[in-house]
């Protein structure tokens, strides 16, 4: 048993790493072009402050090494994420992603590192963050149904990276898997909800991605404009 737990933590570590990369394409994008254009902040809010506060949970609970690795590397990618954000976004949605981050990931972590630390005993403490992370776990997994709205009403799959949505789908399946043999269902509920998600998430994936992409208003103006001037060019609508 302890051999098939060490396996399934190091497969788990892996495809997590991979998880938290993944997102890398659609920011080198975001680099190149200067702008954030439809992507959102959002998932990647949640996913800094789940990781947060699961590298807490595996520092204060004994036999949790992995999830404190695996989390901390998460924070430091996050981090990086949410910073090219806040750089490429435009002024009114870099000011509602710097207020977010600064009520969750600033204001709501060090909330609860005061309260469990000044008003908790050790179990008490392992309880709260569990129940902590798992709620914020089960929001991380459903951050990206803005983008599935987003998908849904476009009919496309553009700015629903598949990358980060298989590789959810996938740590959403080790870390259930993980969390049913050393039996600790903080881990079990949001990962098997996460897998639940993920799976939804490559189902609508499958079901647009050859979709022909829906032309908004501002589209068809920008195109008569374009067309009346003797040219047509594609415009990127940020």
């Amino acid at each position: 048993m302890e051999a098939l737990i060490f396996s399934v933590e190091v497969i788990g570590t892996i495809i997590s790493v991979l998880m938290f990369l993944s997102p890398a394409r659609t920011f080198w994008r975001i680099v190149k072009h200067g702008s954030t254009e439809e992507f959102e902040s959002l998932p990647y809010i949640c996913t800094m402050l789940s990781s947060l506060l699961w590298t807490y949970y595996g520092l204060t609970k004994s036999g949790e090494a992995v999830v404190a690795i695996v989390n901390g590397f998460g924070t430091l990618v996050e981090t990086i994420y949410i910073s090219l954000f806040l750089i490429y976004a435009h002024p009114n949605i870099r000011a509602k992603t710097g207020i977010l981050v600064g009520i969750f990931d600033v204001g709501f972590f060090g909330v609860v590192i005061l309260v469990t630390q000044l008003a908790m005993e050790e179990d008490a403490r392992i309880n709260a963050m569990g129940f902590l992370g798992a709620g914020l776990n089960i929001i991380m997994y459903g951050s990206p149904l803005a983008a599935m709205k987003t998908v849904v009403t476009s009919k496309s799959v553009e700015y629903m990276p598949f990358l980060l949505s298989f590789f959810q789908f996938l740590n959403g399946g080790i870390w259930t898997l993980y969390a049913i043999l050393v039996q600790d269902y903080f881990l079990m509920v949001p990962n098997g909800t996460g897998l639940g998600l993920g799976m939804a998430q490559l189902v609508l994936y499958a079901m647009y991605r050859n979709a022909k992409p829906c032309m908004n208003v501002n589209d068809v103006s920008n195109s008569d404009v374009l067309l009346e001037n003797g040219s047509q060019t594609q415009s990127l609508i940020t």
